[in-house]
């Protein structure tokens, strides 16, 4: 993939981290309600907790998950970051892809067997199914969010390599002008200045 232009980079971040703290945010709301519906001795809190979060789940684990994933790797393929040139790229690749899928097809499910269960006027029997997942992934995202800023463990083999070709075509260039690219434009306009 060709690498982005600056303003499509930029939109495109935006919009990357905005639904990435949308879906932190998500699983915030699903944590707290998971916690009340376990936690509380009213019946009638616990199905509006549980009624709450299948709500959550079924309009917005989806495309919170999907968009956060899908701009992630859109980001990587038109940067310079790469895919699999970085470590923290890569592991950020998989452990999003990780935390969608499990989102997706096991705590989603999970959701609506709870809501099932209190709209058949029946206790969670297993209240604890709701309040693990939003604290694995909770810790992912933070752990994702740490690593986005801190860039750890440096490049892959591939991104090496990648690196030495980068900077050999960079020492190609300065070779044949016998100059850095900013010094030959500096060079440049005062030569055309001169010759006014």
């Amino acid at each position: 993939m060709r690498e982005l232009r600056r303003p499509v980079r930029r939109a495109l971040l935006v919009g990357h981290v905005v639904v990435s703290v949308g879906w932190l945010g998500l699983t915030l709301c699903l944590l707290v309600l998971g916690i009340a519906g376990a936690t509380t001795g009213s019946a009638a809190t616990a199905e509006a907790a549980y009624r709450a979060m299948n709500i959550f789940g079924d309009w917005l684990i989806a495309p919170l998950a999907l968009t956060t994933f899908a701009s992630g790797l859109v980001l990587s393929l038109g940067t310079p970051w790469g895919l699999a040139r970085y470590r923290w790229v890569y592991a950020k690749f998989w452990l999003t892809l990780g935390a969608g899928l499990a989102s997706l097809f096991l705590f989603r499910a999970g959701i609506a067997d709870a809501a099932a269960e209190v709209a058949a006027g029946r206790a969670v029997s297993d209240p604890a199914a709701l309040v693990a997942p939003p604290v694995v992934s909770l810790s992912l995202y933070l752990f994702m969010t740490a690593i986005s800023v801190l860039k750890p463990w440096g490049p892959t083999r591939r991104g090496r390599v990648a690196l030495a070709a980068r900077r050999g075509k960079a020492a190609t260039r300065t070779t044949r002008t016998g100059r850095t690219g900013k010094t030959a434009r500096v060079g440049a306009r005062a030569s055309a200045t001169v010759g006014r």
